[in-house]
This record gives C-alpha cells, sequence and structure tokens, in this order.
C-alpha cells in the first residue's frame, strides 16, 4: 500500500492565514460592483481566492512525503550443477528423473506463491526450465555459483536455495568455508563407491625451455584397484611415440610419480601429449590423457660486461642480471681477463671509452657487431671519445659533478618498474654525475630524471635510445652499487634496483620490429573455456600508428583446419574475438592491404585443454552434508524430492515488504505551475471578455 503525505516547515496553523489571504485578496477586488454578472463574478472571486491561497502556502516551504510499499513472494533458486561430471559418472535415467521432478516442484511452489529461477555454472547459459539443462562446463566452481545468487538475489527476499550437485569441486576454494545468508537445501546424485581406475592427475614440466637441451617432465599417477598391475605410460608428439616406461601400480602407494627426460627440438610452440595404456576393467579411461605445452626458445641471452678497471658496480650490475635465469653474463677487465670472442647479445661498458688503455677489444666489437649497449659514465670516463659514438646523450662539461637522486619519467611506457619504485628510489643515496650542458638525440626516451637536493630538473640521469637502426642506453652516475646495497638493506631484496636493470638490458636486446601489421593474441595461452581475443596494429612508412584497415585473420589448428576472421583495427585497441577454441597448439597469420602494399604477420598461441571434470569420478556427499548443516538444513536425495518441497512450504517463507520514501518541495511540482497558470489564463480571458475595467 502507498501512502501520501503533505509536510510544511512552518505550523499548520497558518494555513488558516493562506486561506484568509486568498479571501481578502479576491473581495477587496470583486466587492465592488462589476459589469458582468454576479454568477461570473463569484466564478473570478473563487478562482483568485484559490490562486492566492496557493502561492501563499507554498511560501510555507511544504513537503510532499510519498512512501511506495512492494511486496515481495519468497524465491527460490534452483542452482543446477551443470559440469561434465554430473553427465559422466551419474546414472543418466536417476539424473534426468530427477531434474523432472525438480521442475515440478518448481511448479508447485509457483502455485503457492513462491518465485523461483534457475542458475546454473556458466551465467552464459540462460533456461526457463530445469529440464533443459545440459552438462557442458569444463569447470566446476560451486562457491562462485552460490556467490552470484546470494549478489543477484539480495533485495529480492530470497528464502533459500536447491543445489543439484554431485559435490565434486575443481575450482575457486570450498563453499563450506562461506557464509551464506539463506537456506541451502542439497540435493546429491553420483556414486560416493572409488571406481576402478588409473588417472594421470598432474604433469610437472617448465613451460619455457632452451633449445637443444633436456627438460623433465614428471607424470603424476594415482590408481585405484590395480595394486600389483603394470601400466605402460607414453610420451607423444605430433603422434608419434617419443619415450614410454612401464610402471609397476604398488598396493600401498595410489599416487606414484613417472619422470622422462624430453629433449627441446627446434624452436616455437611443442605439444606433448601423456597417455596411460587402458587396463582391462578400468571404470572410464576420460582421465588416461593430459596434455603439455612448452615453448623452446633460443638459449640464454648473453651479455658482456666491461670494464677499464674492477668496480664495485661490475658486481651489482652483474647479480642484478643473472637475478633474470634467462640471461648470463661474460666479464671482461683487460688486467684481469681476456676477453672471450661470443655471440653477444648485449653490452655493459662501465667508464667506456675511458681514459686508461687496454679496454679497446671490447669497444672494437661492440662497433664491428653493431651491439646495443648501457653505458655507464664515471670519473674515469673519456667524455669526448664518449660523444663521438653518437648513442643519444651528448655532455658539455667543465669537469665539475653534482650529487643526484633519481626520479622516474612517469611518461617512460617501454617498461614498467614496480608501484614502489619511485619511494625507493628516493632512499637511495645521491650518485655523483657529470655537471654541465646535457643534450639529447631525438631518438632518446627518458627513463630517469636527475633531482638535487629536493628539486627536480629535466636533465637525465639514465636514457635509452628506442627507436631507428641503433638501440643504446646511458647511465651518468657510476657508484651505483651503494643503491643496491642501500634496498637490500632496507627492505631485504633489491627488488626495484634488479628489476630496472634487468628490463634495461631486455629493451636493448629486443628484435627491432619494423613490421608494419602487428596482429597477435591477447594472451600466449588460454584454456578451452577462455574466449581467444587478437589485437592489431597497422603502421604507415613512417612507421606511425594508423587505423581502420581491414584485416584478414587466418587461425589453422593441429588438424589442419583453417578459420577465417575479418576485421578492423581501432584506434581504442578493439580487434577481433574469435571465441573459445579446443585444447591444442595454433598458428595464425594476419593479412592487410596498406597503402596499396600487402603486409603479413603470424605466430602461434597454445589453448590448454583442462579436463578437469574428468579426473575424479567419485561424488563428495560430505562436501554437500555439510553445506546443508551449516544452513541448519538437510541432505536430500532424489527419491527425496518430494519431501525437499514439504520442508520447503513448512518452512512458511514470509513476503516481504520493502518501502521507499521519497521527499520532494511541492513548488518543484510542474503539474502546479501549470495549475496556476491556467487558472490565472481563465480568469484574465473570463474578465476581458466580460468587458474588464
Amino acid at each position: 500500500m502507498n501512502s501520501f503525505r503533505l509536510i510544511t516547515s512552518a505550523s499548520p496553523w497558518l494555513i488558516l492565514a493562506c486561506l484568509a489571504a486568498g479571501a481578502l485578496y479576491a473581495w477587496l477586488l470583486y466587492s465592488k460592483k462589476a459589469p458582468w454578472p454576479k454568477p461570473i463574478n463569484y466564478a473570478l472571486a473563487a478562482l483568485r481566492f484559490v490562486v492566492v491561497s496557493i502561492l501563499s502556502f507554498l511560501l510555507m516551504e511544504p513537503l510532499v512525503r510519498y512512501v511506495s510499499n512492494t511486496t515481495v513472494p519468497p524465491t527460490i533458486v534452483f542452482a543446477i550443477d551443470n559440469s561434465q561430471s554430473m553427465e559422466l559418472f551419474s546414472d543418466s535415467v536417476e539424473l534426468r528423473t530427477v531434474q523432472e521432478r525438480l521442475q515440478q516442484v518448481r511448479e508447485r511452489l509457483e502455485e503457492q506463491g513462491y518465485a523461483t529461477a534457475v542458475q546454473t555454472l556458466s551465467q552464459e547459459q540462460q533456461v526457463q526450465s530445469i529440464s533443459e539443462v545440459r552438462y557442458g562446463s569444463e569447470t566446476t566452481n560451486l562457491s562462485q555459483m552460490l556467490q552470484q545468487v546470494q549478489d543477484s538475489y539480495a533485495e529480492q527476499n530470497l528464502a533459500g536455495v536447491v543445489l543439484l550437485s554431485d559435490g565434486i569441486v575443481n575450482q575457486g576454494m570450498s563453499p563450506t568455508y562461506a557464509n551464506y545468508g539463506f537456506a541451502l537445501y542439497p540435493v546429491a546424485v553420483g556414486d560416493t563407491v572409488p571406481k576402478r581406475d588409473v588417472v594421470v592427475t598432474s604433469l610437472r614440466y617448465n613451460k619455457v625451455n632452451y633449445s637443444g637441451n633436456r627438460f623433465p617432465l614428471e607424470v603424476e599417477l594415482q590408481h585405484e584397484g590395480f595394486g600389483g598391475r603394470t601400466a605402460n605410460v607414453i610420451l607423444q608428439e605430433n603422434g608419434r611415440t617419443i619415450a614410454s616406461k612401464k610402471v609397476l601400480l604398488r598396493e600401498n602407494q595410489p599416487i606414484q610419480q613417472v619422470p622422462f627426460q624430453v629433449l627441446a627440438n627446434g624452436l616455437g610452440k611443442r605439444h606433448y601429449v601423456v597417455q596411460v595404456e587402458p587396463l582391462q576393467g578400468e571404470f572410464t579411461t576420460l582421465n588416461n590423457t593430459k596434455h603439455a605445452y612448452i615453448d623452446v626458445v633460443k638459449g640464454k641471452i648473453k651479455v658482456l660486461i666491461a670494464a677499464a678497471a674492477p668496480h664495485p658496480d661490475i658486481k651489482a650490475i652483474r647479480t642484478a642480471i643473472e637475478s633474470n635465469e634467462n640471461y648470463e653474463t661474460t666479464l671482461f677487465i683487460p688486467s684481469l681477463n681476456e676477453l672471450q670472442q661470443q655471440d653477444y647479445d648485449v653490452a655493459v661498458l662501465h667508464q667506456l671509452p675511458g681514459r686508461m688503455a687496454g679496454a679497446e677489444p671490447a669497444l672494437n666489437l661492440v662497433r664491428q657487431k653493431n651491439l646495443p649497449a648501457l653505458y655507464i659514465l664515471g670519473p674515469q670516463s673519456d667524455l669526448a671519445n664518449f660523444n663521438r659514438l653518437n648513442v643519444g646523450v651528448n655532455l658539455r662539461t667543465t669537469g665539475q659533478t653534482d650529487e643526484v637522486t633519481a626520479v622516474p619519467n612517469s611518461s617512460f611506457s617501454n617498461f614498467q618498474l614496480p608501484e614502489n619504485a619511485t619511494e625507493r628510489l628516493q632512499e637511495y643515496p645521491p650518485a655523483r654525475v657529470p655537471f654541465g650542458e646535457i643534450s639529447l638525440a631525438p631518438n632518446t626516451e627518458v627513463v630517469l630524471y636527475q633531482q638535487v637536493g629536493r628539486v627536480r630538473t629535466n636533465k637525465p640521469l639514465l636514457a635509452v635510445q628506442t627507436s631507428g637502426d641503433k638501440r643504446n642506453a646511458v647511465l651518468l652516475a657510476s657508484g651505483t652499487w651503494q643503491w643496491r646495497l642501500q634496498e637490500a638493506a632496507n627492505h631485504e631484496q633489491p627488488q626495484v634496483y634488479n628489476q630496472l636493470i634487468t628490463n634495461m638490458v631486455q629493451l636493448l636486446s629486443a628484435p627491432r620490429n619494423k613490421k608494419r601489421l602487428n596482429v597477435y593474441p591477447v594472451q600466449t595461452e588460454y584454456t578451452s573455456t577462455d574466449e581467444i581475443r587478437f589485437n592489431a596494429e597497422a603502421y604507415n612508412e613512417a612507421l606511425e600508428p594508423i587505423y581502420g584497415q581491414n584485416i584478414t585473420l587466418t587461425v589453422t589448428g593441429e588438424d589442419e583446419q583453417a578459420r577465417t576472421f575479418p576485421f578492423a583495427n581501432g584506434e581504442n585497441q578493439s580487434g577481433v574475438n574469435i571465441g573459445t577454441l579446443p585444447g591444442g597448439r595454433y598458428t595464425y597469420s594476419a593479412t592487410a592491404s596498406i597503402n596499396g602494399q600487402r603486409q603479413k604477420d603470424e605466430g602461434e598461441f597454445i589453448v590448454e585443454e583442462l579436463q578437469l571434470e574428468a579426473l575424479n569420478a567419485v561424488a563428495d556427499h560430505n562436501l554437500l552434508y555439510q553445506l546443508a548443516s551449516n544452513s541448519s538444513s538437510r541432505l536430500y536425495y532424489p527419491q527425496e524430492v518430494q519431501q525437499l518441497e514439504q520442508d520447503i512450504l513448512q518452512a512458511e517463507h514470509k513476503n516481504v515488504i520493502y518501502s521507499q520514501e521519497e521527499l520532494s518541495d511541492v513548488v518543484d511540482l510542474k503539474w502546479l505551475f501549470f495549475l496556476l497558470l491556467g487558472l490565472v489564463c481563465i480568469e484574465w480571458f473570463v474578465r476581458k471578455y466580460n468587458g474588464s475595467y
């Protein structure tokens, strides 16, 4: 029931004064003799009385209080665990029967005044009837589903949730740890008796391995009822068996490890299949297979660290670089060792070119191989020779130095430092840099600025060339070993220092990207339940980004089946969503015509088959029992569905009335304005029509 009430900020007795004001105004205006008949005179006086009384009343700032009441019936949500395990390991006739019975319960509850709804694990699957539910979800996250129910029906008088499930959970936390604000009525299906089965439960391996190396791949087997039997574990690649092992399944050891040593051949994504040959009497062979996907890459990035003389910086920089296992360093100091001739990817030159002789072989190697390099300046640097290298930074100095601290450049986007980088950089002790005029080449960006005391300057402390044929970086300070030492003392781990150095080396060693069409998946690895999205970038001849290019993307799986997706690249990085794909290794190629020239890009990505639902064939009714106990309910079985209906009805869930109050100023009511305007117009028209004086 809705209610309406008028409220004033002044005493209600003043309403009489408003009426008196209206009456007085009407009497003064219409008490004299008028040229029109008396009935018209009385009508005009009444109009004037109403208008003046209302206007006087509005001066009291009246408010309208409107209360609307909504009656919400109790809601029962039928939450259906539509995972694959429900159909794989439950009796199909029993499962279909309990679905139909629950649908009948739902219809009878609606006849009794209840509101009902159906919820599944996947929000995308919208069903009108419980009988329509299909069991295709590749994962089971009951906690997430129940939380979605609680959030969606928070203000809809949620009386209870009927949960149809086998109790098997393979994603998210256990729902028994959550507190739900509704009664839970679990209906248990599935078989709790362990089956005779051999399961490949997991594979352990490094996802990135170096070409030509052997890497370990460890298979974890779990068995039930096959103690004393021998299982044959096969490792395959591209349908070809590359290794196999006979494993004795021990009676007292239900979980066993089977190790393989695999040679990483070639480069790129590799797909391996581990399979246990089926044993006679196995309940199911769906869980006998698992897939491994690895990325075979070139050997470690080789970094040359060269200096004219020993210095503490060298140890700090070398330790920071080697904190990343993908890098290996070689040290060259003329007085200590000879330069090793290797295929280096990047060089770190400490105070080179310098005033001391002996380091020329390192400088010659950098020039001959056109190696990207990080130049670190210091007191022994030969600045005149350094300026002649044209590495993006030019210095004119009088020989004096400044003590500065480091400030990150917020607009530098080639790599990101940790969120706490600014605070930690401020804790570093000041470093000495050459004082003078510093100029940057057009293709050079600042990574760190100099700060003198509390004054931030526009002078670079660390700068890098990020475009063009050259890629070099310059650090204008030596003695940065103190930075690493200070951060380790304050925070145990020198995270910011290590990441700054490794990110710089990674940026310098990255290959130049001169492609005019760059199409790439948002992730390099997906699961079979993920939607796969591609982004695209297009560039003109000056390598400036352009948009609206028509791109054709072709994705090909291991079955050689090609799928084509046309789309256009947008300024907001909008690409194309190609949906979900089954597990496997996929290659893709993209073509576009840019300024009349055909451009092409290609690559590969991985879709991992989850297979979680086939791992466990034993229902977990104990979890469902705990859920029922937590909400002061009980566990039901398919033959007890009628009892479930009776228990819900006997709970006598009540309707809930939600009230909503609104306050608004009467003066803001538009209809009142037009009413007063209409009354005034009528009065004016009648007076004019009858000869007003």
